[in-house]
């Protein structure tokens, strides 16, 4: 078993400099530092405290059948995922979901390659159980409920306007379904360019709506917001109403309240917040009331105004793909819960 304290701990192994060995002059040392931090900026936050989880998760269970982590070993690895599959007592004794599986796999191999140790995945130690973990274990994709637009107006009444706290968790409602962000997105969003370090974009306020400015997984895009047809439903307006009473100009948008809900704090609300809020106002709202209330919060997540503005903007495909920031139109039809799928009927284009 190895001795290495980074497996002791299960901490994830850091990645190697690229600088040059041994002793180095400041210019190098200044360009050491930047090529760290450009390596950090190819993924997110999220994914690296993800994977970070994923190897300590690797790593305690190889100490704890008493073999190596730190080489990689498509063996050693083929073992891990069937452990993780099956609910072996030594990873918890609860099965994985085939997702999770995949993604502690990609984790992996993330982490041996900042070691300079690749693994190949495609080994048949690894690929042939992982195709036999799927075929076995996996399920149905099982999508959030839509908030639609009737959904959304019964949540906002939800929302106390007296306090600053239903201010923002109104704008934030808003925001989220007329934008159709992610919930990192929303909780990511300055209140101006180049304000914080962690931000992941800023806002406009324009005469006719809002431009909210995003950095994504596959660059930077443009969202537009256009101001609603009444004050009460606007996004814009509520994200006015919100900055104002909140006095926010510049740094994180949406913040914690503190102060005995009397001031915004300076830190930015992370971003299961919006989850917890679409559940906490679905709930408040009595959407699903035909359900038991103890199974209704597992039907909405911050996707689910992703997928109500999908399912709702009466539109053409193309505008909806391009504010959802798809690649594809096939991804966009996931979200679209209300669309018509046999509108292209091939049955009968074949004559029958």
């Amino acid at each position: 078993m190895a001795d290495d304290a980074t497996v002791r701990d299960g901490v994830e192994p850091d990645a190697p400099s690229p600088a040059p060995p041994g002793h180095q002059p400041p210019a190098l040392r200044d360009l050491a530092e930047r090529a760290r931090g450009y390596a950090e900026a190819a993924s997110s936050a999220n994914t690296r405290k993800a994977y970070a989880t994923d190897w300590k998760h690797f790593a305690g269970w190889c100490r704890r059948e008493g073999l190596e982590a730190l080489s990689p070993d498509p063996q050693v690895v083929g073992l891990y995922i069937t452990a993780c599959a099956s609910g072996a007592k030594s990873v918890g004794g609860r099965k994985n979901a085939v997702s999770t599986i995949e993604r502690r796999l990609s984790a992996l191999v993330w982490a041996y390659a900042q070691r300079g140790q690749p693994l190949d995945r495609r080994d048949r130690h690894i690929a042939t159980v992982l195709a036999g973990i799927r075929n076995s274990h996996a399920a149905p994709p099982r999508q959030k409920e839509a908030i639609l637009p009737e959904d959304l107006l019964a949540m906002l009444e939800t929302c106390d306007r007296g306090t600053l706290r239903g201010l923002r968790d109104r704008a934030m409602l808003l925001i989220g379904f007329a934008g159709g962000l992610r919930r990192s997105e929303i909780t990511g969003l300055d209140a101006g360019r180049d304000q914080t370090g962690d931000g992941r974009g800023w806002i406009e306020v324009l005469p006719g709506g809002l431009l909210v400015t995003l950095r994504g997984k596959t660059g930077w895009r443009e969202v537009e917001i256009g101001r609603g047809s009444s004050p009460a439903t606007c996004p814009v307006a509520a994200l006015e109403t919100w900055l104002k009473f909140a006095r926010i100009s510049r740094g994180p948008l949406f913040r914690r309240i503190t102060g005995g809900g009397r001031e915004p704090g300076p830190l930015r609300l992370n971003d299961r917040e919006v989850a917890r809020l679409v559940k906490r106002a679905a709930s408040a709202a009595g959407l699903r009331g035909d359900l038991p209330e103890k199974d209704r919060p597992a039907l909405f997540s911050g996707h689910s105004l992703r997928a109500g503005l999908a399912s709702s903007a009466e539109v053409e495909e193309r505008y909806v793909q391009k504010q959802l920031g798809h690649a594809s139109a096939e991804m966009t039809r996931r979200y679209q819960r209300r669309r018509d799928r046999f509108r292209v009927n091939l049955t009968k284009a074949a004559g029958l």
